[in-house]
């Protein structure tokens, strides 16, 4: 077990990243501060870890579970109001801590709930999947979709604690793993060569899920992230970066549909389509561009867009982008390998070229 610190003065919190974590009390206790706990998780993860869990809760007056259904489909208001009618059927109240055990989905709408209920109650996200564990548990984020963007709903509200137990990765299926590697390749390109280069050696090692292998790439996402979510909590400048290949990748789900792709999978063609506009604006040479293209297909993801989308489809989806500011899509681009930028500069046209040189119609 070993722990880093989100620093954000009142309201930092820390990481726990380790095995064997769930069931033992002394990681969640300091955490809670009332005597009544909701679980909330999903139909998928509560027969696997929600007992476990549960078992690191003891002595509490009141622990309520909520079952979701599981899926990116289900991110939706409709959805969260289950957790809010659990929360008011059985008098929780403003001590109330809810704890988000799943995956992305499950955390963004369980730290939504907290934000909203009663205006605000403690939460903790204890992540199930690689993509919560190395970016969506961290950073406070909390949302839900509306069939015409993706995340377009929700607030900045940090957490209590990050319980990162790497064991439940073991149950995780292959395509969801894969989905998670997604977001670990973007931390080595938009701020940290060194660990790119590093994923560039050991890929195969860490699809295999050796155990210190991916030990060390959770941590070392986990700690990329938390600095640039210390130097900008609500995404006013440095932090946009965190959202390379995202505006690509969020316009795949909404047009495909939500959960057709999955996120890290649409995130993987954005990122080549990001990497593609990086280079008709001169700042990268094409050496990079395939370099991502061979960790992609090694790691078993897309690296163009469904063959089906058109440049209009793009064009429309990524203009009701939450990063469009006055009318300008703000894009993140790279200027060299570990350095990113946010764009507002970008001409449309290079956009549609990038997404022509990407095979899109």
């Amino acid at each position: 077990m070993h722990s880093l610190n989100v620093a954000l003065g009142a309201r930092s919190y820390p990481i726990i990243i380790g095995s064997r974590l769930l069931g033992d009390a002394q990681y969640l206790l300091p955490s809670i501060r009332g005597r009544q706990v909701c679980v909330v998780t999903n139909e998928t993860v509560a027969p696997l870890y929600l007992a476990r869990l549960l078992d690191g809760l003891p002595g509490f007056d009141k622990v309520d579970v909520v079952e979701l259904p599981d899926g990116e489909s289900y991110k939706t208001l409709n959805t969260v109001n289950r957790i809010f009618d659990v929360l008011l059927e059985k008098r929780h109240n403003r001590t109330t801590t809810l704890i988000a055990l799943g995956g992305g989905v499950v955390g963004d709408m369980c730290g939504f709930a907290a934000a909203c209920y009663q205006r605000g109650v403690d939460f903790i996200q204890v992540p199930t999947t690689l993509l919560a564990l190395v970016d969506s548990s961290v950073g406070g984020k909390t949302g839900v979709n509306h069939p015409l963007g993706k995340n377009m709903i929700g607030a900045f509200y940090q957490p209590r604690l990050v319980l990162a137990d790497t064991d439940t990765l073991a149950t995780l299926p292959d395509r969801e793993f894969s989905a998670g590697v997604a977001e670990v390749i973007k931390y080595g390109l938009i701020c940290d060569a060194p660990f790119f280069h590093w994923l560039e050696a050991n890929m195969d090692a860490l699809l295999q899920r050796d155990a210190a292998i991916l030990a060390y790439a959770v941590d070392r996402c986990c700690r990329d992230k938390a600095a640039v979510v210390a130097s900008d909590e609500r995404e006013s400048g440095r932090r946009a970066i965190l959202n390379f290949g995202h505006t690509f990748g969020h316009a795949i789900e909404t047009v495909q549909g939500y959960g057709v792709w999955l996120h890290g999978e649409a995130v993987a063609a954005g990122m080549v389509l990001a990497l593609e506009l990086s280079l008709l604006c001169g700042s990268i040479n094409n050496n990079l561009l395939e370099r991502l293209r061979s960790l992609l297909r090694k790691a078993r993801l897309p690296q163009r867009p469904p063959a089906e989308m058109t440049v209009v489809d793009f064009l429309q989806a990524m203009e009701l982008d939450k990063k469009v500011v006055n009318g300008r899509l703000r894009l993140v681009v790279l200027k060299s390998l570990g350095e990113a930028r946010v764009a507002d500069d970008t001409p449309r046209e290079k956009v549609i070229e990038a997404l022509k040189n990407c095979g899109v119609r």
